[in-house]
């Protein structure tokens, strides 16, 4: 349990009724005081001190060691998706800084609670990690600690390779399953003996016959249909070890836990920042402290020209929400207005604002929550433009002010966590067993470096030679590895998504 002391406690206490009083809402919070070097250690394993070994850990460890230690980093607040949550707090912060953390924290926690796309995660991840953590030991015992270290590292390299939202899609594979009568027969209309040829012609019902004998044929392809989660059909047919299904499993079911915090950390630091900032700024704070909380406020929206703070802009987009419908900045009048300055000194009182960032905070992820909240008039006030370095002064200039091209850069950088999307089309492709995916090129090449990497871990778990269709420069690319040699060659590039590439023969050369 937790470990405040009395006076940590009662601020504890009080920030909690505070944060509640507003109409946040989140599970029971509990704060653990611990050292730096603690706090450190629990960061490494990503908040949840009893995961799996690994050197991995070990090595974000030092890393955030020795920028704590040379004064480049300081971990203020680590706060834990669960039920109960777990937030921890460094033994050495002022006073100030435990207040300024624990109203961050209740931000955090309502969040988790309540934003949709938290809503499949779950609650009990401490003790799932913890089981993991010692199913991953035994298999060690067994096995050996390098060889389940060596799966680890592989796995580990391609847990991007999911569906983030899957889990809020159920899909029908499309098969025809055994026992349902193997080839399917068109459905006639009942009809009399003598009016059966008009009712049902027979050209129709041969027509109809021959789509659904199409349509069988493309069930019977491996997958049915293009699938995004590549772990979940690795898991379902790569040939691997009953140890190995049991890690790639859990390897991926923590990877879908934490899947909508890189969605979402816009919104959950601007969640956060804007609860602290008002549960601080109106009630925690007395005057001998708001120097020191401006200090370390500021410090955490800090931003440059050319640089994205996700706790500036969240907070800053929520504010601006909360105005606009305070104000009546909305709905077809205000969208039909082309004034600029009409817009600006627009005042239709609606004090909508609270109960709209509530909604939103509710529905919304980055993605979404960037594309319709970022304005014009956002985009000037937050001076969102392309910066340029002039080459005869060597100052940063504004290129081009333009607020849709910083918006669809921070749209592309926002998508699937700024990782390529990848499907799987063939798993025997060529009739010889061998793994086809596809990159759903954007307008951004692959990292070819990287590419060959994440092939050469596919081919680990497959077994048999891997390819992937990608684009690069414009061309179309095939990738392949077949477990001791990459090759790269040029093929005609497909038209769209190119998903039904790899289907028998293989493009043109």
């Amino acid at each position: 349990m937790a470990n405040l002391t009395p006076d940590l406690a009662a601020l504890r206490d009080e920030a909690r009724d505070l944060a509640r009083s507003y109409g946040l809402d989140f599970y029971e919070v509990i704060f653990e005081l611990v050292d730096h070097d603690e706090l450190n250690m629990v960061a490494s394993y990503g908040g949840f001190p009893t995961r799996y070994p690994h050197w991995r850990f070990g090595m974000e460890y030092e890393q955030l060691s020795k920028s704590y230690a040379w004064g480049l980093s300081k971990i203020y607040e680590l706060v834990i998706n669960n039920d109960p949550c777990y937030a921890y707090l460094m033994r050495s912060n002022s006073i100030t800084d435990q207040k300024l953390v624990m109203a961050h924290v209740y931000g955090h926690c309502d969040f988790f609670k309540n934003n949709a796309w938290f809503s499949h995660t779950s609650r009990k991840m401490m003790d799932v990690l913890a089981n993991h953590g010692s199913r991953v030991r035994r298999y060690m015992d067994r096995h050996g600690v390098e060889v389940v270290e060596d799966f680890l590292d592989v796995v580990q390299s391609l847990d991007n390779l999911i569906d983030p939202y899957s889990p809020f899609i159920h899909r029908d594979d499309g098969r025809v399953r055994e026992g349902e009568g193997g080839v399917r027969e068109v459905k006639k209309i009942a009809a009399k003996d003598y009016m059966d040829r008009f009712i049902n012609p027979p050209q129709f019902l041969a027509e109809q016959k021959r789509k659904m004998q199409e349509e069988d044929a493309r069930n019977r392809c491996f997958p049915a249909r293009p699938t995004r989660d590549v772990l979940k059909f690795l898991l379902d047919h790569a040939p691997l070890q009953l140890w190995q299904q049991d890690i790639l499993a859990m390897m991926r079911e923590e990877a879908y836990y934490f899947a909508p915090q890189g969605m979402t950390k816009i919104m959950n630091e601007g969640w956060a920042v804007y609860w602290h900032s008002k549960l601080m700024t109106q009630h925690l704070v007395d005057a001998s402290e708001i120097v020191h909380y401006c200090d370390t406020h500021s410090g955490t929206l800090a931003t440059r020209p050319g640089q994205i703070n996700p706790y500036k802009m969240g907070v800053e987009l929520f504010r601006d929400i909360e105005q606009r419908w305070d104000k009546g900045r909305f709905g077809e009048r205000y969208q039909a207005c082309d004034d600029p300055e009409v817009r600006r000194r627009w005042n239709e009182p609606t004090k909508l604002g609270r109960e709209r960032i509530f909604e939103v905070r509710r529905i919304y992820n980055d993605v979404t929550f960037i594309d319709e909240f970022i304005t014009p008039e956002f985009a000037e006030d937050q001076k969102l433009f392309v910066y340029g370095r002039n080459q005869q002064t060597g100052q940063l200039e504004i290129v081009d002010r333009d607020y849709r091209k910083v918006k669809n850069q921070l749209l592309d950088a926002l998508t699937n966590f700024g990782n390529p999307i990848i499907r799987v089309v063939d798993g025997n492709y060529q009739n010889r067993g061998e793994l086809y995916l596809v990159h759903d090129w954007c307008g951004a090449d692959l990292q070819m470096e990287h590419a060959q990497m994440t092939l050469s871990g596919l081919q680990k778990l497959w077994g048999r030679p891997v390819h992937l269709e990608t684009s690069e420069e414009g061309k179309g690319k095939l990738l392949s590895f077949d477990g001791t040699q990459s090759t790269s060659k040029d093929i005609t590039k497909t038209t769209g998504q190119a998903l039904a590439v790899g289907r028998g023969d293989p493009p043109s050369r």
